[in-house]
């Protein structure tokens, strides 16, 4: 190595292998070489984190820079800046000299700044006659441009990787999210499940994340709960499958008996009840105390009943003629020829009762047209078999036909309760 190719620091500071190995590098620039400036200093602060300074070791960079009086770095424009402590200061935002020069001391040891100093320490220029800077001492600027190359990948590395860690977090967001979402819906539903334990399991993986995670335990925690995403789908897709194609046999079995009312299977209760709730526990509800209904038709609106299940779709189901005579055998004796055997008798015999209950026209027709006939007339035989604790049974149909409209009444509970009333089993044991 060539004498003055190598300079030592002022006064105690020491000697050390990274200087020597800064120095080295900075030799190597190739001929011509330049690079703007800012265009590195962006790159330098987004590779910071692999190059192990702090911003405030970057603000005093910036300002070094700042002194520097091209727009390009090169060594035709000479790469040492000489601006004292007090200037470093001014423009680090008044940053303490103590300060300024501890974060210097990082950027030489991290290879970022390299020291030139002068016998005395101080900083300053020889200039030529001219003007020119024959010499100066500072700090030299080459390990700058000499590792260009190098600060440019690395700022490529970390651009990508904060990427990658960006969308990894969106996933874990939306998973997150979509679990949530899930375990309320499944809970408000009432679908089967241990879903207490499912939501401690997912608060579990959630609170094990530290405030700022890392790229390997975001990874870890999205694979576990995208695994219990998927646990929890699969589960509700099964519960959703079953009542649909329970639905489909309902729906073929009320064709069927409407077309064939003697079929055998009628007598067999098919109805919709709330998740969650058993039949004993809506088929209450229907049951009204007398003081809940009005006492004359059209004053006052009576109370719903407590329990009565709305019905998905916002309309009424129909229930077999065999199960509407059984909770409901008074109606029989209004049918024609004092019997009830099909649709159309039960019908007939409701517009008898309903003229006997003092249920007008006009209420019975709206009954009509918002529940369906068939509905009505079940109604009607239900009114029938509690007249005697309904006042008016034309203003408790009507209280029915509103809550019937708004998809808060269902005749499944009301005809249960019926059911178990009439029993004959019932009858014995009581």
């Amino acid at each position: 190595m060539e004498s003055g190719s190598v300079t030592t620091p002022f006064g105690r500071r020491p000697m050390t292998f990274g200087m020597l190995a800064s120095q080295a590098a900075a030799r190597k620039i190739e001929p011509g070489r330049s690079i703007d400036k800012w265009k590195l200093y962006r790159a330098l602060c987004e590779a910071r984190p692999l190059l192990g300074i702090t911003d405030r070791a970057l603000s005093i960079l910036n300002a070094l820079l700042s002194f520097y009086p091209k727009g390009e770095l090169s060594e035709e424009n000479g790469l040492v800046v000489f601006p004292s402590n007090t200037q470093l200061s001014l423009r680090a935002h008044g940053m303490a000299e103590q300060t300024i020069r501890r974060h210097l001391a990082a950027l030489i040891e991290a290879g970022l700044l390299i020291r030139k100093d002068s016998p005395n320490g101080k900083r300053y220029a020889r200039k030529e006659q001219g003007g020119e800077i024959r010499e100066a001492f500072g700090f030299s600027l080459a390990p700058l441009l000499a590792r260009a190359d190098e600060i440019e990948r690395l700022a490529a590395e970390m651009a990508a990787e904060r990427l990658q860690l960006q969308r990894l977090k969106e996933r874990l967001t939306l998973c997150r999210r979509d679990i949530a979402k899930l375990i309320e819906m499944a809970v408000e539903e009432g679908a089967s499940g241990d879903w207490s334990g499912v939501h401690l399991h997912f608060r579990g993986i959630v609170e094990r994340l530290p405030r700022s995670p890392s790229f390997e335990k975001i990874a870890a925690a999205l694979d576990e709960l995208e695994l219990l995403r998927e646990e929890i789908t699969n589960q509700l897709e099964m519960q959703v499958k079953a009542p649909n194609q329970s639905g489909n046999a309902q729906h073929s079995e009320r064709h069927i008996q409407n077309s064939n009312p003697h079929y055998t299977t009628e007598l067999e209760p098919r109805f919709e009840t709330k998740q969650g709730a058993t039949v004993d526990d809506q088929s209450e509800g229907w049951a009204e105390p007398r003081a809940r209904i009005a006492t004359q038709e059209g004053k006052g609106r009576p109370m719903p009943a407590a329990n009565s299940a709305s019905v998905a779709g916002g309309g009424l189901k129909s229930f077999p003629l065999g199960l509407v005579l059984q909770a409901c055998p008074e109606i029989a004796a209004y049918g024609p020829q004092g019997s009830v055997g099909t649709w159309r008798d039960l019908m007939a015999a409701a517009v008898v009762v309903r003229s006997m209950l003092g249920v007008s026209p006009s209420a019975y027709e709206q009954a009509c047209e918002v529940m369906g006939p068939e509905n009505a007339a079940t109604v009607i035989a239900c009114v029938l078999e509690r007249a005697g604790h309904i006042n008016s049974a034309g203003g408790y149909l009507r209280d029915l036909t509103r809550r019937a409209e708004r998809g808060e009444f269902a005749i499944g509970p009301m005809l249960m309760a019926l059911v178990r009333t009439n029993s004959p089993i019932r009858g014995k044991t009581g």
